[in-house]
């Protein structure tokens, strides 16, 4: 267990906007600073970060939390994890009683995987720096490459030993469960069931990281010149390891491409190594994969500039040339380069170093709607037919671009380079979009309705999230809300207008609202809280309620606290003498609205209820009974409404 001292100590120190900006782009508007949200795909910003209050919260998917909560969901840790992180992402010390190996394999299945994958990168670094096969084999290879030792090290590089089970021995020995070796894939079990060897045994190993630096798996290559050896060995899919969602290098790439607002993108594991070397820093491997929608979801948290850096290998361009359209499918602007004389990025910058290839990737680098113009354009020559074809795959890339202002200058531009007048593309443009639209909507209509999903009405709301959903929502949970919207943002200021000098808000708004009953549990739960520190003459912080182990109590208290809107600048200006009153500037009129809404609520669905008691009694003692309800019911609510400055229709 950490200590509580602790845990306050790391809530009090992180910064949601530190914390989030390791993992988001964030840009300011107004008060708060906004963003991708890396929870859901958008292309446009709806994830909100307070600093003030130290939230987050997205008004498109709902998620919402603090620090920790933005970690634990990230990174999908445990809570102690994500306390450990942030204690040493700020220097902070945490005690922790060692545990056994008993109790490592304990934890959850997720957590077991990701201690085996760290645990491996670790052996695998020692056995290359402090044994003589690893320093004579898999160093001495290294260092044949050109890399230095302070990149070998920052990369946490290693070497498996050619021992069919040197892993596995000292796995075993030191408490790891074959379960787990085997689910992650550093042993392989035979087909025989029972003996197991090293995966990545005789390679050198290069780590893969997630975004917060843990080991995901590895990518291990041979040193052996045999063809029948597979140059490249990979670990396999795991609960922590999908190869659609990680890019080589992007844990250190991250500051360095949000500071460049670019990021290179190249193919293998050396290439990322020897430009890091070199002082070029914001470039990631998609690890000699085909690029994924995953992956491209990741560079945009921190850019929307890529610029894809190709070998010279003409087969290799032609086919990325049909993934990279998903690049700008996603909004991205796309530039490539090509490397002369059969060089790649590895070669060349070692061969001139970073200045010369700064300087080559900024002379050489075109559009990539430009650049696979001329490529397609060079392969078709004079064939009408494949001029035809290369007209139609260049307009279907440009159809892809959601800015209609890069569209246009795209269509004007490969006007020319195609010979062939605008119109004729625009034409074609539209055809293709037509089609993409219409295609959707035939299979929507040949599949039935999935009872799973919300209707549609419900997925195109601004704020999906049971809090702030109108779909199961009555007007009185609506109000209830409300009240518990003022009670955390203004609970502990003084009610002013109160002839008790000092009393809060909190107090005061509870207290109006005894003869209430709340039937939100949420809600109700937070009463119940405040009411509990009232009897102290106390009142709970905002972050108690963030931080509340019941998601219902922490998801509600975000929603409420978190702010969709904020004011323009163009406001409370004194050049345009355009003066806007904020909320706190207006607290009595607020307060006692909030509580005649909601007495007013509950008194109208009394009435409802009584109404439908009359319409079926027939005892007369009992109807006059319930008129006399009624009729008090009535007058309850006229004198609510006069309050409120309403008028109620008999």
């Amino acid at each position: 267990m950490i200590k509580q001292e602790v845990v306050d100590k790391i809530l009090d120190t992180a910064r949601i906007e530190e914390v989030v900006g390791d993992f988001v782009d964030l840009k300011k508007r107004g008060t708060s600073l906004i963003g991708l949200c890396p929870f859901h795909n958008e292309k446009t910003p709806s994830f909100n970060v307070s600093v003030s209050k130290g939230i987050y919260k997205c008004f498109g998917c709902g998620a919402g939390g603090d620090s920790v909560r933005f970690v634990m969901e990230h990174e999908k840790y445990a809570y102690p994890e994500a306390l450990k992180y942030l204690a040493q992402k700020y220097h902070i010390e945490v005690e922790e009683t060692e545990r056994s190996p008993e109790q490592l394999v304990a934890q959850d299945r997720r957590e077991s995987l990701f201690i085996v994958t760290n645990w491996a990168g670790k052996f695998f670094m020692e056995t290359l720096w402090d044994t003589e096969d690893g320093r004579t084999i898999g160093l001495n290879y290294f260092h044949e490459r050109g890399y230095r030792d302070d990149i070998i090290k920052k990369f946490e590089l290693g070497y498996s030993p050619e021992a069919w089970t040197a892993l596995y021995d000292r796995a075993k020995a030191e408490g790891h469960k074959d379960e787990f070796l085997e689910a992650t894939g550093l042993i392989i079990r035979k087909d025989d069931g029972g003996s197991v060897y090293d995966r990545f045994r005789g390679r050198v190993l290069f780590p893969i990281h997630n975004l917060t630096g843990r080991i995901l798996g590895f990518g291990g290559r041979t040193l052996k010149t045999d063809k029948k050896t597979p140059k490249y060995v990979n670990s396999p899919e795991s609960e922590v390891y999908h190869k659609s969602d990680v890019l080589y290098g992007l844990y250190f790439a991250k500051k360095p491409i949000l500071d460049a607002d670019n990021c290179y993108l190249v193919e293998g594991y050396a290439d990322v190594l020897s430009m890091h070397q070199a002082g070029v820093e914001n470039v990631v491997s998609s690890s000699g994969t085909s690029l994924t929608h995953g992956q491209i979801r990741l560079i945009s948290r921190y850019t929307k500039n890529v610029t894809i850096l190709y070998d010279g290998d003409e087969a290799g361009i032609k086919a990325s040339l049909r993934g990279t359209d998903m690049l700008l499918e996603e909004g991205l602007n796309v530039k490539v380069l090509l490397f002369p004389d059969g060089n790649d990025p590895d070669s060349y910058v070692q061969q001139f170093g970073s200045t010369a290839f700064k300087a080559y990737v900024a002379e050489h680098q075109q559009d990539f709607i430009f650049y696979k113009t001329h490529i397609l354009l060079r392969d078709a020559g004079n064939d009408p037919i494949k001029r035809a074809e290369v007209i139609h795959e260049v307009v279907a890339s440009i159809a892809l671009i959601p800015d209609e202002i890069k569209v246009s200058v795209f269509i004007r531009e490969c006007s020319g380079l195609l010979d062939i007048q605008e119109r004729a593309l625009i034409t074609e443009l539209n055809k293709i979009r037509l089609a993409r639209h219409r295609k959707p909507e035939k299979q929507k209509a040949s599949q039935p309705l999935s009872p799973d999903l919300p209707p549609p009405e419900f997925l195109l709301g601004d704020d999906p999230t049971p809090a702030a959903a109108g779909a199961t929502d009555t007007p009185d949970i609506l109000q209830e809300r409300e009240i518990i919207r003022i009670l955390l943002n203004y609970g502990e200021v003084v009610a002013e207008w109160e002839p008790a000098q000092g009393i809060p808000i909190a107090p005061f708004l509870i207290n109006s609202l005894d003869d209430i009953t709340f039937e939100d549990p949420a809600c109700l739960a937070i009463i119940r809280i405040y009411k509990e520190y009232m009897t102290r003459m106390e009142l709970p912080g905002e972050r108690f309620f963030v931080t509340h182990s019941d998601r219902k109590i922490a998801d509600l208290a975000i929603s409420m606290l978190a702010t969709k809107y904020t004011l323009s600048p163009n406001w409370n200006d004194e050049k345009r003498k355009i003066y806007v009153t904020h909320e706190r500037e207006r607290l009595e009129g607020l307060v006692h609205n909030a509580i005649y809404r909601i007495k007013k609520w509950k008194i109208k669905r009394e009435i409802i209820q009584t109404r439908k008691e009359l319409e079926t009694e027939s005892d007369e003692v009992a109807i006059m009974a319930l008129l006399e309800k009624y009729n008090r019911y009535k007058e309850a609510e006229k004198v609510v409404s006069e309050k409120l400055g309403t008028i109620v229709l008999k």
